[in-house]
């Protein structure tokens, strides 16, 4: 078993409890089967041990550093990066038509997890270009996809996300990036852009940056609704797709993270001493709309990526548990007793619980949104493209801050079980709790999360995805209500939806009454207490399968399943009793936030 997750979980996810296998019925995946599927993952694990996890240590402590001309990254990042895109995993969720290997998203998420555990600094390259390059398939032009799209499939050029200024932020509707439109239909761009990941290196032939920037012209609109989407090379490109002059974008600087050392972060100035020439994707003034689909796709790569950190971490923490003697039952008095492995100490136990729970269960919602894409993009039946999409819709912000928040919390315990070395470098737990730390941020910080889920996807459609998220979790619920040992946790759910739900139409009733600062103070308590619900609603499923299955598997099987019930048992009784203390507070339309004097603060 490799150090990262355990693979057996993972089948058990994608064969069990999602039947991935199914996938092939649709005609777009109709060439491949199970076997294919398993055949990928294997050939993913062993790359992302070999060549990702093995310099992860060192990159961490060799980051990338700028000498005023280059950047320099140790070898080892091109060498690992170079296997990743000779393997095909840069276009395994891509159209064969477009140089991919036209696998469901399924299961090139599960791929890209293991990359993820392995060296997330390393995988950050990769996981922005395939991002980029799907949005340009989404929104770019026919003539974008042949010159940008294309070659970023087949690994040639590298892609960017540029949306944060340094007087900006989140606030998008602040950036001062302008484009300024010329003659032969291009723009120049002028300003900076801040947080850029793999912003300038050279590990790619090219660069290709997605930059936010409003029109200079005097029908744009203020605000959000005037920001345009544009592509802007680091090379020009020809129209035989060969590599031109340098571009006008240029490294201001490097900012230095607490964690994801080895992906290079980067201050760029557009258009500061030379032209900067980018192109308009989709239409002016939808900008926003157009990097909505690369930010919806990062979101759910970014709670994955946020799921295998944590799950990396409690593999450490678990061994390390074994295999450490130390102290005694608390009930043996005798200083010569043996001492025992700390695995058997309660406490420890607990630690483990917590971070099975929460890494397990966050590891199967991120692949269960994945098996949504794959419903709505792979040519379900319109009923059931339209449902995955309004559950796809009400799930991404939870699947993006839940794993960021929680299996950040994992990773907290698995220090905690090694004691003093789990504080420093001898092992990785201190290196994945860094890296894991900023997932909170990344793609929308957890209080704009909340935001976007109370008061966008709670709303929308007269409420309709919310609704169908409830009948989803009833059906569950029900399914499961009277059967031995599960019956105790379908309650417990039930009675946390109904006081979900009452919450949430106090909450809409204060919002229909014009009450927004009231209904809004506390959307993060909102999106902890439904996320909980969501995380109990996916173990009462993999506990349900376990259940099933485990009076006729092998001895290690019942084993493996044992644990996912202990884990149900533990997130059951442990966790979701929290969310009726969140509960009472949303109801209250507490005001303690709103209230405060900031100069009190």
């Amino acid at each position: 078993m490799s150090s990262l997750i355990n693979r057996r979980d993972l089948d058990f996810l994608l064969f069990e409890y999602l039947d991935a296998g199914a996938l092939t019925a649709f005609d777009r995946y109709a060439e491949h089967d199970r076997a294919t599927f398993e055949a990928v993952i294997d050939a993913a694990e062993q790359l992302a041990v070999d060549q990702f996890q093995s310099h992860a240590a060192k990159l961490d402590a060799n980051e990338p550093h700028f000498d005023g001309e280059h950047v320099h990254i140790i070898p080892e990042v091109k060498a690992a990066v170079d296997a990743y895109i000779d393997g095909g995993f840069l276009g395994m969720a891509f159209d064969t038509k477009d140089g991919g290997l036209q696998l469901p998203y399924t299961i090139a998420q599960a791929c890209a997890s293991l990359f993820s555990a392995a060296n997330i600094g390393t995988a950050g390259y990769a996981f922005l270009t395939g991002a980029a390059a799907n949005m340009l398939r989404i929104v770019g032009s026919e003539e974008q996809k042949k010159r940008y799209m294309r070659p970023m499939i087949e690994g040639r050029f590298f892609g960017t996300m540029c949306l944060s200024e340094p007087q900006a932020g989140s606030s998008l509707g602040d950036i001062k990036t302008r484009a300024i439109p010329q003659a032969d239909g291009t723009y120049h761009l002028k300003g900076t852009k801040m947080w850029i990941s793999g912003g300038e290196h050279d590990l790619s032939e090219n660069i290709v940056h997605m930059v936010l920037a409003k029109i200079e012209a005097p029908d744009t609109p203020p605000g959000t609704k005037g920001i345009s989407l544009f592509v802007v090379p680091k090379y020009m490109v020809g129209d035989d797709g060969r590599l031109g002059a340098r571009n006008g974008v240029r490294l201001a600087g490097l900012n230095h993270k607490m964690g994801y050392r080895g992906t290079v972060n980067t201050v760029l100035n557009f258009g500061e001493t030379e032209d900067c020439v980018g192109e308009l994707v989709g239409t002016a003034h939808k900008g926003l709309a157009g990097m909505f689909h690369m930010m919806n796709e990062a979101r759910i790569g970014v709670g994955m990526g946020a799921a295998v950190l944590g799950y990396a971490g409690y593999q450490v923490a678990l061994d390390y548990a074994k295999n450490r003697p130390q102290g005694r039952p608390v009930a043996d008095k005798n200083p010569s007793s043996k001492p025992i492995a700390i695995i058997d100490h309660a406490d420890i136990r607990r630690l483990l619980l917590a971070q099975k729970a929460a890494v397990e269960g966050a590891y199967g919602l991120c692949l269960y949104c994945a098996k949504l894409v794959d419903t709505v993009d792979a040519g379900a039946d319109e009923q059931a493209a339209a449902r995955a999409g309004l559950l796809l819709e009400i799930l991404t912000p939870i699947a993006k801050s839940w794993p960021s928040e929680f299996c950040l919390e994992a990773n907290k315990h698995a220090i905690q079980v090694l004691g003093g070395y789990g504080y420093t470098r001898d092992y990785p737990v201190e290196r994945l709790y860094r890296d894991n730390r900023l997932n909170p941020i990344h793609e929308g910080t957890h209080g704009i999360q909340g935001l976007d889920l109370l008061g966008r996807k709670v709303l929308m459609q007269d409420g309709a995805a919310f609704k169908l998220l409830i009948a989803t979790i009833t059906e569950s619920i029900e399914a499961n209500a009277t059967t031995e040992v599960l019956s105790e946790f379908a309650t417990a759910l039930r009675d946390a939806l109904q006081a979900a739900s009452s919450t949430t139409q106090t909450l809409i009733g204060a919002a229909m009454a014009g009450q927004t600062d009231r209904f809004l103070a506390n959307a993060t308590i909102y999106l902890d207490m439904l996320g909980h619900i969501v995380l109990a609603w996916q173990w009462l499923e993999q506990a349900s399968i376990a259940m099933r299955r485990r009076g006729d598997a092998t001895e290690s099987d019942r084993t493996f399943y044992d644990g996912k019930l202990a884990a149900c048992q533990y997130f059951f009784r442990y966790e979701l009793p929290k969310i009726h203390t969140q509960c009472a507070l949303l109801a209250r339309l507490d005001t303690t936030t709103l209230a405060v004097d900031a100069s009190s603060l």
